[in-house]
């Protein structure tokens, strides 16, 4: 039977490099340059022999053993077999994209950024969907149509994927407010009460203003959401119920396009179940903000 050290590893077999980008934070050093390994060169390395790989890794085929068993496999050759089936799954995902690899680097050209850019932000985008809990989602949406009030906070990139759903919100007739200041989040957290609910979202789950409020928000007594690519992390653990992103960081592009696309992926999924779970309410909304967008707007010369 397979371990269940990490939360992820309850997800399908097929998504096992989704699961090792996830996993990744809390992997120990040595587990990590395994799993960096598999995720650079996973067709190769899956061919690897127990010690050549970990000759590669420069650590010992202990511990190679005990990545296989973090990962939730018993033997190393089932951890190989679903490392295959994944390369072959998503060859065929992006058979009609461009032939990319890697991250971005100084020599290339605007159309190998267009097309690097595009492939991981479709992938990000297709894992999500694959990963993403629909238990979960459906407990979100019910929490954020129920609540009297959403608060949303998130810092950096993750702030303009709070402002989106604030905005999206709104449109529908909810009360919700999102916080670009950290101190005005905290202290707004601190007032939720049972009825309420806040929403967190951050690419790790361990950015401290984030986990924060999270946690301030939940010790008054409010619904807990975390929007994480991490359900192993520290925000997570503040958190009622957790939405999974599935996002391919790299370097160069860390905390700013693959994450933030996946997250505006589940962002959507939430609104339209929120406004779906009212509809002629959300509908007339929407026709009426649009309305008043539009009513009288002088033409454009």
């Amino acid at each position: 039977m397979p371990t269940t050290d990490i939360p992820a590893l309850h997800a399908q077999h097929e998504a096992v490099l989704v699961r090792m980008r996830a996993a990744m934070p809390q992997l120990r050093p040595t587990e990590q340059r395994i799993a960096a390994l598999f995720l650079a060169e996973p067709s190769a390395t899956a061919a690897l022999s127990i010690a050549d790989l970990a000759a590669r890794c420069e650590t010992s085929t202990t511990s190679v053993v005990r990545f296989s068993k973090r990962m939730g496999y018993e033997h190393l050759r089932q951890l190989r077999m679903d490392v295959l089936r994944e390369v072959t799954r998503e060859t065929f995902e992006t058979a009609a994209l461009p032939e990319v690899s890697g991250d971005i680097d100084r020599n290339d050209t605007i159309e190998d950024i267009v097309a690097k850019v595009s492939t991981a932000e479709t992938l990000s985008i297709a894992d999500t969907a694959k990963m993403l809990n629909l238990d979960s989602l459906s407990a979100a949406v019910a929490a954020v149509a129920g609540a009297r009030r959403v608060d949303i906070f998130g810092a950096g990139a993750s702030s303009f994927v709070g402002q989106d759903l604030q905005q999206k919100l709104i449109r529908i007739g909810r009360v919700a407010l999102n916080w670009p200041d950290t101190h005005a989040a905290w202290t707004s957290a601190a007032t939720l009460e049972s009825g309420s609910v806040a929403l967190a979202v951050s690419h790790s789950g361990a950015t401290v203003d984030t986990v924060r409020f999270l946690a301030l928000a939940r010790a008054g007594g409010a619904t807990t959401i975390a929007l994480t690519n991490h359900d192993g992390s520290e925000l997570a653990s503040h958190a009622d119920i957790v939405l999974t992103t599935a996002a391919r960081e790299t370097g160069f592009r860390s905390g700013a396009l693959g994450s933030r696309i996946a997250q505006l992926m589940v962002v959507d999924c939430l609104f339209i179940g929120v406004a779906q779970s009212n509809y002629d309410s959300s509908m007339a909304a929407l026709r009426s903000t649009y309305a008043a967008i539009h009513r009288d707007v002088p033409a454009q010369q």
